[in-house]
């Protein structure tokens, strides 16, 4: 079993969308959209917001982890934050978190958010351990442009 002494945390290159996508697809409950999260779509992701994204690799070069992290010029934004099963709770999440932070905040990002599903509950105990606040004052209003870009939840 590794440790996390043995998980490298660096920044996610266009080379690491089939082990991205690998790990994303062994996470029970992840949401996975049609478009957004096809290897174009991550590609386009990447160039946008060139070095903020992560990903964590054991010492064999498999991806255990991975934040896509990017910012429009005012809030950064956490989206698929994911650590393997069989690497959890060694503080791998973390430090791909605050690798992530580091780089907004060199980027003069001052605030950052992010959006976990209500059902997704070792998500939210993640985020309440590592002091993220929870909104209550806010509502989260989508309105969707392709309807082709579908969301599809691991089982």
């Amino acid at each position: 079993m590794d440790s996390a002494s043995n998980i490298t945390i660096r920044p996610m290159t266009e080379s690491d969308y089939p082990g991205l996508k690998a790990l994303w697809m062994t996470i029970h409950g992840f949401g996975i959209r049609s478009i957004d999260d096809s290897e174009e779509g991550i590609l386009r992701f990447l160039k946008r917001n060139p070095g903020l994204s992560v990903v964590a690799v054991n010492e064999k070069g498999e991806i255990v982890g991975g934040i896509l992290c990017g910012h429009d010029g005012r809030r950064g934004c956490l989206y698929h934050v994911c650590v393997r099963e069989d690497h959890r709770r060694r503080g791998i999440g973390k430090s791909m978190v605050v690798h992530c932070m580091k780089a907004l905040q060199e980027e003069k990002i001052n605030k950052v958010s992010l959006i976990a599903f209500s059902v997704n509950d070792i998500g939210n105990a993640f985020w309440n351990e590592m002091s993220w606040t929870k909104r209550g004052d806010l509502n989260y209003y989508d309105f969707v442009l392709n309807d082709e870009n579908i969301t599809v939840f691991n089982k």
